[in-house]
Formats: C-alpha cells, sequence, structure tokens
C-alpha cells in the first residue's frame, strides 16, 4: 500500500492493459522501498488474468527495468519496482503464441499453407518444439524471461465460471477498504513525522495492525481518529512506546471517543477524575448521614 509507488507508476505508458495491471497490482502491494513478494497466483487473481498472462507481464516489466524478481529458495519471489528504471526502449519484440501458426482471423490455415510467420507447417511426425522435443514434453523454465523454447500449442487453464453475483459487491469492498487503510496509514505517519521527526516503522505486521483498526473504527472516522492519536495523546506510557500503532489497536473505541469529544486522556487527568469521582461519592454518603440523623431528630 505504498501511495508513493502507486503515484509513480501510474503516469508510465508504452505498456499493455495486462502489463500495466500486474504493474499497478504489485505497486499496491508494495512497501515504501517498493519491495513486495505476492504469488503468481494472488496476482491473477487480482488483475482477472491467467497465470499465464501474469507470467508474460513480469517477463515483460523485467526486461524494460521496472521490476526486479529475486528468486529464494523455499520461499516466495521477491519483487522490487523502480519505477526511475522503466526504459520501453528495452522492451522485447512483441510474440504470438496464441496466434502463431494460425491465419489472419485467428484460424488454423490450411493444409500446406504457411502459418502467420510466413513459415509452413511442419511436416506429419516432425518435431513440434525447437528443440527437437514433442510440444507435449517441452516445460517452462521457472524463470519466464530464459525460455527460449516455449512451445506454442501449450494449452491455457480455462477460467473457471464465476457464481451469480459473486465478485462486484466483494470487489468494491476490498477497494474501500484498501483505500481508507491507504488513508489512516497516510495521516498517521504524518502527524507522527511532525511529532517524532522521523517515519514510523512500516512492515506486514503493522498493516495488518492497521486493516484492523480501520475495520473496528470505520472508513470514515479511522484517518482522523489515527492521526489525532499521535498529535494529542500525551498519556505517559503511550509517549514511552513512541505512539505505536499496536497501542492505537489496543485502544481503538477509547481512542475514537475521545477524537469525537475533542479531550485527550492523559494519566494525571485519569487520576484527576477518579479522586474527584471518589470525593464525589464520599460527600454524598455525607449528606445521606446529615439527612437520617436530621429525621431522627424530627422524630
Amino acid at each position: 500500500m505504498s501511495t508513493m509507488i502507486m503515484a509513480a507508476c501510474w503516469p508510465l505508458q508504452g505498456m499493455s492493459a495486462s502489463q500495466k495491471a500486474v504493474l499497478i497490482s504489485l505497486a499496491d502491494q508494495a512497501s515504501d522501498d517498493g519491495v513486495c513478494w505476492p504469488a503468481v497466483k494472488s496476482i491473477a487473481l487480482r488483475t482477472c488474468l491467467s497465470e499465464r498472462a501474469v507470467q508474460d507481464a513480469l517477463a515483460w516489466l523485467q526486461a524494460v527495468g521496472i521490476v526486479y524478481r529475486e528468486y529464494r529458495a523455499n520461499t516466495s519471489t521477491s519483487y522490487k519496482i523502480t519505477p526511475s528504471r522503466y526504459d520501453p526502449s528495452k522492451a522485447p519484440a512483441a510474440r504470438s503464441r496464441a496466434t502463431k501458426g494460425r491465419g489472419a482471423d485467428g484460424a488454423p490455415p490450411a493444409d500446406g499453407a504457411p502459418g502467420a510467420d510466413g513459415a509452413p507447417p511442419p511436416a506429419e511426425g516432425a518435431p513440434g518444439g525447437a528443440d527437437g522435443a514433442p510440444p507435449e514434453v517441452q516445460m517452462a523454465h521457472p524463470n519466464h524471461q530464459l525460455n527460449r523454447h516455449r512451445t506454442v500449442n501449450e494449452p491455457l487453464r480455462p477460467a473457471l465460471p464465476a457464481a451469480a453475483g459473486e465478485g462486484g459487491a466483494a470487489d468494491r469492498e476490498e477497494t474501500e477498504l484498501q483505500a481508507a487503510c491507504r488513508a489512516t496509514w497516510a495521516a498517521y505517519s504524518a502527524a507522527y513525522e511532525t511529532r517524532y521527526r522521523a517515519k514510523p516503522v512500516r512492515n506486514a505486521q503493522v498493516n495488518t495492525k492497521v486493516k484492523q483498526f480501520v475495520q473496528r473504527i470505520g472508513y470514515d472516522e479511522a484517518p482522523g481518529v489515527a492521526g489525532w492519536f499521535v498529535e494529542f495523546v500525551h498519556d505517559s506510557y503511550v509517549v514511552r512506546n513512541c505512539h505505536g500503532v499496536g497501542l492505537l489497536l489496543t485502544g481503538a473505541e477509547g481512542y475514537r471517543t475521545q477524537w469525537a469529544t475533542g479531550s485527550a486522556m492523559t494519566t494525571t487527568k485519569a487520576h484527576q477524575v477518579d479522586q474527584t469521582q471518589t470525593n464525589a461519592s464520599a460527600a454524598d454518603e455525607a449528606m445521606d448521614i446529615l439527612r437520617a440523623r436530621r429525621a431522627g431528630k424530627g422524630d
């Protein structure tokens, strides 16, 4: 949820819709340093693309310098997004797998007719791949960019039909939640930098707490409460812990009430309120005793 990375990626031109969708999906999940590690399947679900299309887009984004992929053993791939290094001139030549060997209308050529690339179709019984292996045994290298012998006949998995009414409302809800989380973090971070002259730490655990806070307080009020918490709460325990997000989440409802009423509660003020209530209770008890004595004398 990096607004800086997202803002730098949106204006970029010279790429296809699927490449832009994958880039924006990565930027939406990246930290302010541009680092994220989503699975290909997760990107495919978010962008409504096939996993193959996502792999193609990632390879293209890596070729033009905007994305760097680090393959890590026994864990997910890490992505580093650097919009400033985007160089469209490095884009690889466009290739078409779906229409290679087909006519202009997408239909397979007649027997003996050349394909879309001008080459005649392979003779019957001839090996299908450039490396001599039949199409059904050719496998893609884990690094998509290094694969130079991918068969053009490799089928795509069909998309699963969506259930009736599924997706639209859930997608809107998720989008609104993400926007609220970004606004809440922006308000919290701005107040934190003003108070402490340093940026707050942000990681996966912090993002989870911000999301939980937004869900507890509400999309509209969460940003205001988060910024107010850092600026106006001077409780000694909170100050000693530098207004951590965990403390904001722990006292979410109480801080929302203080924000709404414009009265921040401090340790000293809490003691004063307790003492005032104690004194009031003692005064009430004394008055009750005095009334009882007066009533007894009247009898």
